[in-house]
């Protein structure tokens, strides 16, 4: 079997005199999707920023067999971990098309062409301002503009968040047929029934700390899972 494509071990992320995450390990495996699931303030997106190189961690960090704990953002990039963050942060001033080529950085014309193939909202409103665009086609323009920089592991934070039901689907829908091309994922997200469908592994995080781990289907039929997170 082959080794993990991300090993955490021991994660520790403090904000001043609060430590965020206490000793968190985990692993990601090349080709599926991994959740973390839990409530508001449980360290999940604390972890997300941790792996990104956003804030200062302690711990192991390895990828693809190399250790990336203390790597600047940019150099864990290069290294293939693209993160969609919580808000999407887009550039709002800028067109959809412009904000897509800083995701592009130098790669193919044809890579452009191919997401807006994959997402022909994108292509139509390819002129107007990003801030003009709805919730969900923001969401989309933001997992685009990760998508063009080929990651190996693309880490999404709560990409659900604030949309309507519909455009919840469609976001769930989008993964899914990422999920289907091979993209490995490390997804944070509060819609644990969806988060948990469309996960192989999964997490639970609790103040901190992983209470809970195994299949996506396993957690679903939890009763304590459900109880808590999926409501009912």
């Amino acid at each position: 079997m082959s080794p993990p494509l991300l090993e955490v071990e021991d994660l520790r992320v403090r904000y001043g005199a609060v430590e965020a995450v206490h000793g968190v390990s985990f692993a990601v495996n090349a080709g599926e999707v991994t959740t973390l699931i839990g409530a508001n303030g449980a360290g999940k997106s604390s972890t997300l920023a941790a792996l990104s190189g956003l804030v200062p961690a302690g711990g192991r960090i390895r990828f693809d067999g190399r250790d990336i704990a203390g790597a600047p953002p940019h150099a864990i990039v290069r290294a293939g971990i693209v993160q969609v963050p919580e808000g999407r942060e887009i550039l709002a001033q800028m067109t959809v098309e412009e904000n897509l080529l800083m995701g592009l950085r130098g790669r193919a014309r044809s890579d452009l062409d191919s997401a807006y193939e994959r997402f022909p909202i994108l292509g139509e409103r390819r002129a107007l301002l990003a801030g003009s665009l709805s919730g969900g086609e923001q969401q989309m323009l933001a997992i685009a503009r990760a998508l063009l920089a080929r990651p190996r592991l693309l880490l999404l934070d709560e990409p659900s968040l604030g949309l309507a039901p519909l455009i919840v689907k469609r976001v769930f829908d989008t993964l899914a047929d990422l999920r289907r091309q091979g993209i490995t994922m490390l997804l944070v997200e509060q819609n644990a029934l969806r988060a948990l469908r469309l996960a192989d592994r999964a997490y639970v995080m609790e103040l901190g700390k992983l209470v809970m781990r195994g299949t996506g289907q396993d957690l679903l039929g939890d009763e304590g899972v459900a109880r808590t997170y999926l409501g009912g």
